[in-house]
């Protein structure tokens, strides 16, 4: 899995996101903080998703893109603060079930 996150993301990367939302975002991306962006497989992308809005105050999409290898990327929106917490505990999440 792929980690990133972009803190105070410019206009232009916003309305990239946004079209790539479509029309059921439920988020106001133009007033988050912060964009964590979390690439991988479906399965991975879901338990992940969970793990975010159950941390903290984020809110999470699903980001539509072109990938022929059923490669997923969600995007965590909130403040910086949060969607650091968010993406660290999806990190130890699924370390843990690895471990298993």
């Amino acid at each position: 899995m792929d980690y990133r996150i972009i803190k105070s993301p410019s206009a232009g990367t916003r309305e990239i996101i946004k079209k790539r939302i479509g029309n059921n975002c439920r988020t106001d991306i133009d007033s988050v903080g912060a964009i964590g962006l979390v690439q991988g497989k479906v399965i991975d992308m879901l338990y992940a998703s969970d793990v975010a809005e159950k941390s903290v105050g984020v809110t999470v999409e699903d980001i539509k893109g072109n990938c022929p290898q059923h490669i997923t990327l969600i995007g965590i929106f909130g403040d910086i603060a949060s969607v650091e917490v968010a993406l660290n505990d999806i990190k130890t999440k699924l370390e843990e079930g690895k471990s298993l």
